[in-house]
């Protein structure tokens, strides 16, 4: 879950609206295939729910995010686990973890090969990283929207305020091959994913957009919200529900 430097997590609005981010890691975690005993890492542990579904299968847990008021959340929800506020990129494990696990956190990441470097360096030899994050055309209907409303109101967008790295697993593979990684599984696929009720496309681009908006008025990005809704719910709005154009990659490589 990374972000840009401020704090910009609300982590009641993340449990709250968006608990299916840790919902759909539970297949993610079954491909981990956790032993027990085994010491793992989870890059990005959010609220920390899927760290305590590893936690009840007996290995020995630690969850990192950038984010203090996620880390504090997860804390407070489970105190019997081990969370750090970290960013992937400043990690200084030397061979600690039989296993890396991420989900959903590394497409905030971008300096990708940096991130691989530090996971890498942190795992025991034979030790496997298990990840998912957004691929290439992740979201792309959203952000193409919210982007057309930019020009629309003559607002010149910063190239460094869009928040995510979106990469193809191609591209991904790559990267994990020159740092040192085997990959044993690299897979792109479409998710789409529902966003709870009439306000959950709202809902969704004030948790994980949000700092796309810095340089606007609160007043003209309620209105560029207001009209990406009317712009996408014609092809995203199904039986009450906003269902969200995800494309995922997932990924599973060891270091030998």
């Amino acid at each position: 879950m990374y972000q840009k430097e401020k704090d910009g997590w609300n982590a009641n609005l993340y449990d709250g609206m968006h608990s299916f981010v840790s919902e759909f890691g539970n297949d993610l975690v079954n491909l981990l295939n956790p032993k027990k005993d085994e010491k793992i890492l989870d890059i990005g542990c959010g609220t920390g729910d899927l760290a305590n579904r590893l936690h009840q299968l007996h290995v020995h847990v630690v969850g990192i995010d950038k984010s203090e008021n996620m880390v504090c959340q997860a804390s407070a929800k489970y105190p019997n686990i081990e969370f750090k506020v970290i960013d992937v990129l400043d990690l200084n494990y030397k061979e600690e973890f039989d296993a890396v696990f991420s989900n959903a956190s590394l497409h905030w990441v971008k300096s990708p090969k940096l991130a691989l470097q530090c996971i890498y360096h942190g795992l025991a030899s034979g030790g496997r990283f298990v990840a998912e994050l957004g691929g290439k055309g992740n979201v792309q209907q959203i952000t193409d929207a919210i982007m057309t409303q930019f020009r629309s109101e003559g607002i010149q967008f910063r190239k460094e305020l869009f928040p995510w790295y979106f990469p193809s697993i191609g591209e991904y593979s790559t990267l994990m091959e020159e740092v040192g990684f085997e990959v044993t599984l690299a897979h792109h696929f479409d998710r789409p994913t529902p966003l709870k009720g009439e306000q959950g496309l709202k809902n969704w681009i004030e948790m994980f957009a949000g700092s796309m908006f810095e340089d606007v008025s609160s007043e003209t990005k309620e209105r560029m919200i207001n009209n990406v809704e009317n712009h996408l719910k014609d092809c995203m709005f199904v039986d009450g529900n906003w269902i969200a154009d995800y494309k995922r990659i997932r990924v599973v490589a060891t270091k030998e």
